[in-house]
């Protein structure tokens, strides 16, 4: 039986049958380089652009598609089957920064930035973690006081995702007092920014063509009207509402990578062999990627059901954190047993399933560990 999720339409079929060739031809013989150099090209944020990948969720008036989160559930899908090479990077700014912008920003900041972001001429990125500060967003010290008619950013940030590319960076600083209630978003604009300064490009075990940086904001001056939302104070309140929309983009990279991983092994068993006949013919890789097809499915029709849900506008946190852990957790051990299949291969880098064992760790940490979506969830009990 053929599973179709429930949300495809035969519009997005279209799409994505266009998109997928255009991944296998157009980006993914770059994807080697891209590793090397620990950065996506320039090119490759234009053509996804070119191809509507980029904010299909934004209505038209902004440079989007005017689509639902499908459409974005499909890009993330699509690239992390063909070229997980550019699926951090394109999960940051399309459905989380845009979110951000499309939400909270008035109406000049949506027709100022948004167009240029579904184009790929702006590469965004948001900077909550800091040296010191992680999961714990209401720690956060990095502020923005007001001097005359412009906020002044001071402080660090790190592990930002396309820190060294970013054109434009919501910053989460704080503008009032201490917790939750002090903090605000400010965007920051890149280019020409004096006192802002990029660190070095992190030197990650995983994830190496997506560009990961430090960033230093030594008063760095930006006008009032790039504060996001009405008032400030409400920064902790906009991250809140959000997160379920970036978890459940976490879990949809998750999701494809295991069936991924499945499929690559899957194949692998046929073709090699050991004692005179293929390892797929040998109980125990039957079994074990028989759990790990069987788990597989049941990540993608859950993670099914929260889009609809998300689509609805009715996904909560909890139910978004289910779905971070279980699938992050699940592509982890997914990655580690296929590895195990292909033997001493799986352990060379030419193969794609040592990557996927690599890059797969980080999905239980960034986005709120597993362990803080394991207690967002006992509160529910």
């Amino acid at each position: 039986m053929q599973y179709r999720s429930s949300w495809m339409t035969e519009e997005l079929d279209t799409f994505r049958d266009q998109f997928r060739k255009f991944l296998a031809k157009d980006l993914l013989p770059h994807a080697e380089k891209w590793r090397s150099q620990k950065m996506v090209d320039r090119s490759a944020w234009r053509g996804l652009g070119e191809m509507g990948a980029l904010l299909p969720s934004v209505p038209e008036e902004y440079g989007g598609l005017g689509a639902t989160f499908a459409y974005e559930a499909a890009v993330l899908e699509d690239v992390e089957s063909v070229v997980p090479e550019v699926t951090t990077g394109v999960s940051v700014h399309s459905p989380i920064v845009a979110h951000y912008i499309l939400n909270y920003g008035s109406e000049e900041q949506k027709k100022r930035w948004l167009p240029k972001m579904a184009t790929g001429e702006m590469v965004a990125a948001i900077a909550m973690t800091e040296p010191g500060t992680g999961s714990d967003l209401q720690s956060v010290k990095t502020t923005a006081k007001k001097q005359g008619n412009s906020y002044v950013i001071n402080g660090q940030k790190t592990f930002i995702t396309n820190g060294q590319a970013a054109d434009l960076v919501i910053v989460v600083a704080r503008t009032g007092g201490p917790g939750g209630k002090g903090l605000s978003l400010i965007v920051v604009e890149t280019a020409g920014a004096e006192g802002y300064r990029r660190g070095r490009n992190l030197d990650k075990i995983g994830l190496h063509a997506s560009d990961t940086s430090e960033l230093f904001f030594d008063n760095v001056t930006v006008p009032p009207e790039n504060l996001l939302g009405n008032e400030e104070g409400r920064g902790f309140v906009q991250l809140m509402q959000q997160l379920p929309q970036e978890r459940l983009s976490l879990a949809i990279g998750a999701v494809a990578s295991m069936e991924r991983a499945v499929r690559i092994t899957a194949d692998y068993t046929k073709q090699r062999t050991a004692f005179g006949k293929p390892l797929i013919e040998f109980q125990n890789t039957a079994f074990k990627l028989a759990e790990r097809k069987t788990e597989a499915m049941i990540a993608r029709v859950f993670v099914d059901w929260c889009v609809e849900r998300l689509v609805a506008g009715d996904l909560d946190t909890v139910t978004a954190s289910m779905a971070k852990w279980w699938c992050s957790q699940k592509q982890v051990e997914t990655a580690d047993e296929c590895l195990q299949l292909h033997g001493g291969y799986g352990y060379m880098q030419e193969y794609p399933i040592s990557r996927m064992f690599i890059d797969s760790r980080i999905q239980k940490i960034y986005g709120g560990t597993n362990e803080i979506m394991k207690l967002l969830i006992s509160r529910s009990l």
